[in-house]
């Protein structure tokens, strides 16, 4: 309680008087010297930037080096002028964007005392003196370059080391990931506020099971992903994070309609089925009965508006948007049971064969208030809202019955303040967010059933779970720069979240009685040396009972200093120091049950896993919060010379994230509401010790019969969570160099992070046998439990990596043709320990069995450990043919390594072969080597304006070469298909038609 004070007391110090920093989250930076003809530094210099959409001016005055500052400008154009008595005037035209610092110096001549008329120049909007390795996303890519789903994460991968989840037609994640990390241990900031999914995995709220878009793209106006050494400011991620900017109201009123469309004409084929429920049917299927094929049904119709003007001249402006996201799919169920069993042919499997609707609806909305209180201040209100609602989880042999209804409904409300005062800068912020994932059955009370054959394993019946996640956050957040000093630009800041997480976790809420042919009673495994169940009857059931629901508080207190010294024009170091606290990560209350305790203290030394008790049964007292979240960052950039032409830049820092809520309900669950797997006898045979008789009335019983039946035979399992568990950390250095070439900026790096105290869960049961090989047991089951599974901090990763960048941001010449693009060259090397693959610790269960010991230093077999990976984007105007616009997207990838047969710890050594399968790869265009091509372009054509109106017409192609991007290969060890692909992991080509009204 005391120490709970005591973070109360600081927390309230720090947001009542907060040390002097800026939030760099959303708002960018104008800073630099101001000298005369000479070179000599001019003190007392106004400098004044002017927005050029709202009229919002900031001024800062030059200091005795000549030196200034104008930090917490929201990102857009600026007209950036400096006026002092005995100088001409100087104006210049510069772009702010999110979270970046624009150098801009001026030399001033002699002049009248008199002000004189102002010229005008043109400024790059480009970051040289960042000692982030960060790319800008912006407005014109945002709107112009090929997007299949309006989604804006999908731009993400412009960045060095940055995966983003494929936009696909069946698909249902759209996460990303930066690094050698999972989609866990990233963020995503909207106008300073996190969208951070503390309770489920895919690090953005709704997205790691949702083929919808986080936010309204139209309502984005820029974003920036830092995927190496981010600034102390931003909180909550060990990889990588996004910072975007949402779009204000202007000066005049002004605004767009916008609808894209595909459907099945607009597809083409691809070579695997995946699932058997792949929208464009295989190639193979077409080419087997040509005369009976049909592609399934398919549409999505894209919509977009947006609006935004003054509602008060000059003083309060107003911008809304709604973006709505509807997609039918025609999912295949074809299920073919096999022949010479008539308790499968009074089923009739065969009857819920057919394509059937699968629709997802998705509705965005934005609204945004920007109030100019005075010179000195504004204020800002703006609400988001997403509701969407997806029928899906159904098709191949799982019939129309077992859907899932997914729905998520996304809130979020923010107010931000700000004022100037001199050299004072403060923004405070208020929000609110409220997180709901929400599936259950989409036709409930009807019993599962699965059965058992080869090649297949059809179901009928409603789906098993049924799931309500709530997370609802109040925050507070203060921030302050202070640039006074000569040479020091101070930033502090502090923040405190009062969170509720709200669980309602009802797995297997749906009874599963699963049938088979033949079951050997030895191992409960299909063999035909065991008894005959024939289909007649259910050989198993599973079933959970009891209470699902979870309700905990939790506190999230962050403060950080920082301190952006240039102790000369060309040296900026970047001191930082962050520190994160939670009070209730992982259940620090919670008692370990009686019968937990009794059974882990009896049998502890028979089990494989040799638990420290003390560790692993928690009190309710002995369980602290992890304080020691402090994590410094450093960074440096040097100009090498005076123009800043060429620049060395560096960093290094320590990360710390979060683990998901998710990971510890189980441990309340497991036991408040077990999952119980009853065992059935044979239909000829009497029932032997732990099995039980069949009634066929079991198949319409009331739950309370079957919840019964499951408590007096299954056996439960038990989740035990380390007392001493830390959150996840990396530790980012980097090194690198910017040359300014022309117009554009090339930059060579190389990026390094290493991942620790990743959260992993282990089986005490089971372990590994003297030669290290899977697995030796102790069978607990014997003794009341299923498994006893415990957890860990022993995930690892590893990432090096050397990168090329040539950008050149899209500018358009007052008498000239508008061009912009670039190119990112990717050389990495990915490792991981303690688990398998990275899917594994994104996942909501990251078991590593038996345990993290057995698994050593690995490629990743999830398949993100590809050496060479490419990815060029361009936006050009090509006047000579009707004013049309030009843009194109393509990404290379070498492949990823994949191990060959199964670790150690299940086969030996001499069957495991770490990283020793490359996938096939290819020539695409005048390159080879490229086991994954994909080529996105875009024609837009804009008509001439008529009275401010604007009508323009896009085509979108995606996967233009119709490449066939393999995945899902066998590397068994000496298998008969080595090599060998059932999948693959991109679309084929596909075309999207979309227009555009302006006014």
């Amino acid at each position: 309680m005391l120490r709970h004070r005591f973070l109360w007391i600081v927390g309230s110090a720090l947001l009542a008087c907060t040390p002097s920093l800026n939030a760099q989250t959303t708002t960018g930076t104008v800073r630099g010297y101001v000298k005369d003809q000479n070179g000599t530094a001019v003190p007392g210099v106004e400098v004044s930037a002017r927005n050029v959409q709202n009229g919002a001016t900031r001024s800062a005055t030059s200091r005795a080096d000549g030196s200034y500052i104008l930090p917490g400008l929201p990102p857009g154009s600026y007209d950036l002028s400096v006026r002092h008595i005995g100088f001409a005037p100087q104006r210049r035209q510069v772009i702010v964007q999110s979270g970046a610092t624009l150098l801009a110096d001026f030399t001033l001549q002699a002049g009248a005392v008199e002000l004189q008329a102002v010229t005008i120049e043109a400024a790059p909007a480009i970051e040289l003196r960042t000692s982030e390795v960060a790319t800008n996303v912006t407005p014109q890519q945002i709107q112009q370059l090929p997007s299949p789903s309006r989604n804006f994460l999908d731009l993400a991968g412009l960045a060095p080391g940055i995966s983003v989840t494929e936009d696909r037609i069946n698909g249902t994640s759209r996460t990303f990931a930066g690094g050698g990390g999972s989609a866990n241990q990233v963020n995503v900031f909207v106008d300073g506020s996190s969208l951070k999914n503390d309770l489920t995995a895919g690090g953005v709220a709704g997205q790691d099971a949702s083929r919808g878009n986080p936010f309204p793209r139209n309502a984005i106006q820029e974003y920036r992903v830092i995927s190496q050494n981010f600034k102390a400011e931003y909180q909550k991620s060990s990889t990588a994070v996004i910072t975007a900017t949402t779009r204000s109201g202007g000066a005049r009123w002004a605004g767009n309609v916008q609808v894209g469309y595909q459907n099945k004409g607009l597809l083409a084929l691809d070579t695997f089925s995946l699932h058997d429920k792949h929208i464009a049917d295989s190639i193979a299927r077409k080419n087997a009965t040509p005369s009976t094929f049909k592609v399934p049904d398919y549409s999505r119709v894209l919509t977009a508006l947006s609006a935004g003007g003054p509602v008060m001249r000059d003083k309060l402006f107003f911008f809304g948007s709604y973006e709505g996201n509807y997609q039918d799919r025609a999912n295949r169920v074809a299920i073919t049971p096999p022949s010479g069993f008539p308790s499968l042919d009074t089923v009739n499997l065969a009857q819920y064969n057919g394509n059937f609707t699968s629709p997802f609806r998705e509705h965005l909305a934005f609204g945004k208030l920007t109030y100019a209180i005075d010179e000195h201040s504004s204020a800002e209100l703006s609400i988001n809202d997403r509701h969407e609602t997806d029928v899906r989880d159904f098709g191949g042999t799982n019939a129309l019955m077992t859907a899932v209804n997914f729905r998520q409904n996304v809130t979020i409300g923010q107010l931000r303040y700000t004022r100037t005062s001199g050299s004072l800068l403060n923004e405070a912020k208020l929000d609110y967010s409220r997180f709901q994932r929400d599936p259950s059955p989409n036709i409930r009370g009807t019993a599962a059933r699965q059965f058992h054959y080869p090649g297949q394993d059809p179901m009928i019946g409603s789906n098993l779970s049924e799931q309500n996640f709530i997370q609802k956050r109040i925050g507070l957040r203060d921030d302050i720069t202070y640039s006074a000093y000569e040479k020091h630009t101070l930033k502090g800041g502090a923040s405190i979240d009062f969170v509720t997480y709200d669980v309602h976790k009802l797995n297997n809420v749906t009874p599963l009685f699963e049938y088979a042919d033949f079951i050997n009673p030895a191992c409960w495994c299909r063999d035909t040396a065991g008894l005959a169940y024939r289909y007649r009857t259910p050989y198993q059931l599973t079933y959970a009972t009891g209470a699902g629901l979870v309700s905990v508080p939790n506190r999230q207190v962050g403060a950080y200093l920082q301190d952006d010294w240039t102790p000369t024009p060309r040296l900026t170091l970047n001191l930082g120091l962050r520190w994160d606290f939670e009070s209730n990560m992982l259940n620090s209350s919670y008692v370990t049950p009686k019968i937990v305790v009794d059974t882990l203290t009896r049998y502890r030394d028979s089990l494989k896993a040799k638990l420290d008790l003390s560790r692993y049964i928690s009190t309710g007292n002995n369980r602290s919060p992890f304080y020691g979240a402090f994590q410094p960052r450093l960074g440096f950039s040097y100009a090498i010379d005076e123009r800043n032409i060429t620049t060395v830049f560096g960093g290094f820092g320590i990360y710390y994230d979060r683990s998901i809520f998710d990971f510890s309900v189980d441990e309340i669950q497991k036991i408040a509401r077990p999952t119980y797997q009853v065992r059935f006898a044979d239909p000829d045979s009497a029932p032997k010790a732990g099995q039980a008789a069949w009634n066929n009335s079991y198949l319409t019983a009331d739950t309370s019969v079957i919840s019964s039946l499951a408590r007096s035979t299954g056996q439960p399992e038990a989740f035990l969570l380390d007392n001493k568990m830390k959150p996840p950390k990396s530790t980012q250095f980097s090194l690198g160099v910017r040359r300014v070439i022309g117009s554009m900026v090339a930059q060579l790096s190389y990026q390094g992070q290493r991942g620790t105290d990743l959260f992993t869960y282990n089986w005490a049961n089971f372990g590994l046998d003297t030669a290290g090989r899977c697995c030796t047991s102790f069978n607990i089951g014997a003794h009341g439990f299923r498994n006893i599974i415990y957890s860990t901090n022993e995930g690892k990763t590893w990432y090096d990596a050397v990168v090329f960048q040539l950008d050149r941001p899209y500018r358009r010449p007052p008498n000239g043709i508008g061009w912009g693009g670039g190119v990112v060259y990717t050389y990495a090397e990915r490792s991981l320990a303690g688990v398998d693959n990275l899917n594994d610790i994104t996942s909501s269960f990251p078991g590593a069995f038996p345990n993290t010991k057995g698994i050593p230093k690995h490629a990743d077999n999830g398949g993100s450990d590809e050496r060479h990976h490419v990815v060029l984007n361009w936006i050009t105007d090509v006047p000579y043919l009707a004013g049309i616009q030009f843009s194109g997207l393509m990404t290379l990838g070498s492949g990823a390594r994949l191990d060959v047969g199964c670790p150690s710890r299940f086969c030996g050594p001499a069957t495991y072969i770490n990283g020793g399968f490359m996938p096939q790869q290819y020539n695409f265009l005048f390159l080879g080597g490229w086991a994954y091509r994909r080529l996105d372009l875009r024609l837009r054509k804009d008509f001439p304006q008529i009275s401010g109106m604007q009508l323009g017409v896009t085509l979108d192609l995606f996967n233009v070469t119709n490449a066939q991007n393999f995945g899902c290969y066998d590397t068994g060890f000496n298998s008969p298909n080595y090599g060998k692909s059932t999948c693959v992991v991109s679309d084929p080509r596909r075309a999207q038609l979309g227009a555009e009204y302006s006014f």
